[in-house]
């Protein structure tokens, strides 16, 4: 059977793969260009399931947004190499046009949700295929707003969404430039669960009671530092990062605005990263090498 490499040619176009994968491919489906394709793409989905175990904690942030509503994504892979990559790009900020469009109630919906012909997690498959990295569509959000609505990334690795009543569009993404900056976990010191607040004030009366101080004193010394330790982490007790001088509550006082809500994605926030140890590694192989 004569395989044209014409014919090898468009089918490297088509799948993206290596000229000798494509050429096996047509040999075994007895040089019918279509049959190879699809042999190829089952091939690969089957090597994208193999690579679903490894670590991917490398990625993107993508925003996609409309007037009032934003969608935002975080897709990752295993290399910053690859997270800079065309195709990557286009697959991340494709999922998150797809998450603004549908709505879709959960991540297993938004990975059925359709890209063109195929699924979301079909396309990723075949992009796993075709890049030969673990790629995951790990968390997406959408957030609508009631007037105004800030969406800010800091390079790609960083993402944030403001919904604000009242106020403007420029205070939107002044806020949401906060928000990525100064990482708050709740908008206000009434959503920190209770668990939360009960930890935080039994550690601090620990700290105060080794300062030998009487009780009286251990109390106000332990709600004054609660007050502190809980506006770090809530919006409304930040100080605003462009004035330090004044916190987010008082600047949305002045300017008669409202935050309703907020979202804040970090590219592998939480992912337990393999740690490399190339010495061993490298030792290892050497050992390997040298018992044969």
């Amino acid at each position: 059977m004569n395989i044209t490499a014409e014919t090898v040619k468009q089918l490297r176009e088509r799948t993206g793969a290596g000229m000798m994968e494509c050429k096996k491919a047509l040999v075994e489906s007895g040089g019918d260009l279509d049959a190879a394709a699809e042999l190829m793409r089952k091939q690969g989905l089957a090597k994208a399931d193999k690579k679903s175990a490894r670590i991917a904690a490398e990625g993107v942030v993508v925003i996609e947004r409309a007037a009032h509503a934003a969608a935002m994504v975080e897709v990752n892979c295993e290399t910053d190499f690859v997270a800079r990559e065309h195709d990557f790009r286009a697959f991340s900020s494709a999922v998150a046009a797809q998450a603004l469009a549908a709505r879709p109630a959960d991540l297993a919906a938004l990975l059925a949700a359709s890209l063109g012909a195929e699924s979301v997690d079909v396309r990723r498959r075949a992009l796993v295929a075709k890049i030969g990295e673990n790629i995951g569509v790990r968390r997406f959000t959408v957030l609508e707003s009631p007037q105004h609505l800030g969406a800010y990334t800091h390079g790609s690795r960083i993402g944030a969404l403001v919904a604000l009543k009242g106020g403007t569009a420029e205070l939107a993404h002044d806020l949401a430039m906060h928000v990525a900056a100064s990482s708050p976990k709740y908008l206000s010191v009434q959503q920190v669960p209770h668990e939360v607040m009960a930890k935080e004030r039994e550690i601090l009366t620990e700290q105060a009671q080794g300062e030998g101080k009487p009780p009286e004193i251990v109390a106000k010394m332990v709600e004054g530092r609660l007050r502190k330790s809980l506006g770090e982490v809530t919006l409304l007790g930040q100080p605003f990062v462009k004035d330090p001088d004044v916190t987010v509550e008082k600047l949305l006082k002045s300017a008669g605005a409202e935050v309703v809500g907020f979202e804040r994605f970090e590219v592998g926030a939480g992912i337990e990263k393999k740690q490399e140890n190339f010495v061993a590694e490298v030792m290892a192989q050497v050992k390997g090498a040298s018992s044969h």
